[in-house]
């Protein structure tokens, strides 16, 4: 019998037991998809935080000497949600082309890590980040721009005052307390105005609220203790809070209202800042003080809006190296920077990486203007100014520019490839949608999936040609394939289901392939593991969906997720089973589940087979779990099951009979 649940015994009578949990492995989506690229501006360099640590301490965030992450994935679920976090298209990188194609495909949930520079400290590198003094307050304390890049520079901050009437009264003979009545209550650390007798206004800080009176009777009151005494009696009190007003120059705002402006408050400025805000950090040097308002009488008077300077786009100092964690450990449970940063997120299945070398660089932007000469009376034809010549492509990532038509460049991209395909091969967990290089001939391209062997990547080819309306650059884009593909297995599977071949699909969004691939070359490219796109009547359709290994059982990706499906539905549901003691019905109860899980799958055409017996298998017996594995605390199940392979060939035979009728098979 299962082991009752623990309840709360009481006085003797009957108790009611709880439900027993429901028992189910119902699977879990893989249609997550994590972008790593170049955005001009998002979060990165975020501190460490220990989880366990009061929030009271959590200004603390902005202490330069705080080790911080460089690379941190950031969910999206729209790319309005990343134009918010992350800009538009004003940057030199691919990354938001590719994560805007995700979604045009139907996908649902982004993940954007974005990649910055390693300068090889773990203390907060604050070049290029955009400052601004607060003001209204005394000290000229500074602010931050939340992140790197020169977006920091159209950031507007505004700090006001509001006040609001006390019901309290003075203590005499002391003037450094005051009697809260009428079942107001004030914080530690709130900031008072007060009047006093001589007609003077004083700010005073709040030391600490006491209790006042005999516990056993319901007369309390509360006593605010001053942190220092007025020189005058008092005869009247205001709470004095702020309220932070920050603009990013785009669509984002924030308002931060009922600040504290004392460390000890509970809602103290910087403390707020590091917690809520996603534009701002406070500086450090008073993250940890207080501040006073710079006029006594005039609180409410509004102030000027503040702006930022000193924001620094650093692409150039961009590398390869940068999209990688040379010292990740597999093995270790620490925290990673550039792809390695992927590890810490379950929801994450694929990995797209647009922004890994620049092939090409992106088309100049370039200001649209609609000139008019048009006007109410008849006049002479006015001829135009020629326009003004269009500024030569020049990359901004020359860091991370690789020339595919050069030997030295294409050995190099492919060095990178491999280090992709060598992560996904260590994890096991996630699968790389990696692009062939553009611009390579059709006995290159061959050559460069011949060094690849894995059931955890997927190659495609060729670059798309995108346009995008709310974008300023006046040429096409040259968009990895990958992206488009990525949007293409989440929709899929959001439709279909996983089992199903995310393939056989238009692309949104796509004007035309970058290089056309004839049917002799596509004849040659999709036995090998290449995923064309080719260009039919109805737009740019995805033809395949195989990976690069060689073996044939691993080939089709439907497949290959398929079985990482299983295996994390197993590895995330069943850890109620640790701990259990090992009995035959432990095991009968894990048999009926997985069972029950793979006949769904099976009854939506998961597997091949005419019956559940050809299908899949779960053994848990006595002969894979013999006494000393149970002595040894180990439980032991096989589950073997026979995927169905898309179908991806239809062989249709003609034949003509003798009276002349003609007749369709299948073959």
């Amino acid at each position: 019998m299962p082991a009752l649940p623990r309840i709360a015994l009481g006085a003797p009578g009957v108790y009611t037991l709880p439900p027993e949990p429901i028992r189910r492995l119902t699977g879990v989506r893989l249609d997550a998809c994590a972008f790593v690229g170049v955005a001009p501006r998002g979060p990165c360099r975020v501190p460490v935080v220990d989880a366990t640590a009061a929030h009271s301490d959590d200004w603390r965030m902005c202490d330069p000497m705080r080790p911080r992450l460089r690379t941190v994935a950031v969910p999206v679920d729209s790319f309005d949600a990343y134009r918010r976090q992350f800009g538009g298209f004003e940057g030199p990188g691919l990354l938001p082309y590719a994560v805007a194609s995700f979604f045009e495909q139907g996908g649902r949930e982004a993940w954007v890590l974005r990649i910055v520079h390693d300068h090889g400290s773990a203390v907060l590198d604050a070049g290029g980040v955009a400052s601004a003094v607060i003001g209204g307050v005394v000290g000229s304390p500074l602010l931050r721009a939340r992140n790197e890049g020169s977006w920091g520079d159209a950031l507007r901050v505004q700090l006001g005052f509001q006040t609001r009437a006390l019901l309290a009264t003075p203590l005499p003979p002391s003037t450094a307390s005051l009697r809260l009545g009428g079942g107001q209550r004030l914080d530690a650390g709130a900031l008072l105005r007060l009047r006093l007798a001589d007609g003077s206004h004083v700010l005073r800080f709040v030391a600490r609220v006491e209790r006042v009176g005999d516990t056993t009777r319901p007369t309390r009151w509360l006593r605010a203790v001053l942190e220092a005494a007025t020189p005058a009696a008092i005869e009247a009190a205001e709470l004095v809070e702020a309220t932070l007003a920050v603009q990013d120059g785009q669509s984002s705002t924030e308002n931060h209202a009922g600040l504290g402006l004392h460390v000890d408050h509970p809602r103290w400025l910087a403390t707020v800042l590091c917690r809520e805000s996603e534009l701002l950090w406070p500086d450090f040097a008073w993250a940890g003080d207080r501040l006073l308002p710079a006029a006594v009488l005039r609180l409410s008077q509004v102030h000027a809006a503040t702006p930022f300077s000193g924001g620094e786009d650093r692409w150039a100092t961009l590398a390869h190296a940068d999209f990688f964690d040379a010292a990740w450990d597999a093995l270790a449970d620490t925290p990673a920077a550039g792809l390695q940063a992927v590890v810490g997120v379950d929801a994450i299945t694929q990995i797209v990486l647009p922004d890994l070398y620049q092939a090409q660089p992106l088309p100049p932007q370039a200001e649209v203007r609609d000139v008019s000469l048009a006007g109410a009376a008849f006049a002479p034809c006015v001829e135009l100014p020629a326009a003004p010549p269009t500024p030569a492509n020049t990359t901004e990532l020359p860091g991370l520019a690789l020339d595919p038509t050069d030997p030295v460049g294409l050995a190099r991209i492919v060095e990178l490839l491999q280090r992709v395909q060598t992560f996904v091969e260590t994890t096991r967990d996630h699968i790389a949608l990696l692009d062939m290089p553009p611009r390579l001939k059709p006995q290159q391209l061959l050559a460069l999936r011949a060094q690849f062997d894995s059931a955890w990547c997927a190659l495609y080819h060729p670059w798309l040609a995108v346009a995008r309306a709310d974008d300023t650059r006046d040429a096409l884009v040259a968009l990895p394939p990958s992206a488009a593909a990525a949007g293409i297995v989440a929709a899929t599977e959001l439709a279909l289901g996983v089992p199903h071949g995310p393939a056989n699909r238009i692309v949104q969004g796509a004007l035309k392939p970058l290089q056309v691939v004839d049917p002799a070359e596509h004849a040659r490219l999709h036995p090998q593991g290449v995923n064309v796109f080719v260009q039919d009547s109805t737009g740019v359709r995805l033809t395949a969906a195989r990976t690069l290994s060689l073996d044939p059982a691993w080939r089709q990706l439907s497949v290959r997720r398929l079985v990482l499906m299983l295996r994390r539905t197993l590895l995330r549901q069943m850890q109620w089973a640790a701990f259990e003691p090992h009995t035959a019905a432990l095991r009968r109860q894990l048999v009926h589940l997985c069972t029950a899980l793979l006949r769904r799958l099976y009854r939506l055409g998961a597997f091949s087979g005419a019956s559940e017996e050809q299908a899949f298998f779960v053994r848990c017996d006595d002969t894979l779990n013999p006494p000393n594995a149970v002595d040894n605390g180990r439980l032991l199940a096989h589950i073997g099951i026979a995927p169905a392979e898309p179908l991806e060939f239809i062989v249709l035979q003609f034949a003509r009979s003798g009276d002349g009728t003609l007749t369709l098979e299948a073959a």
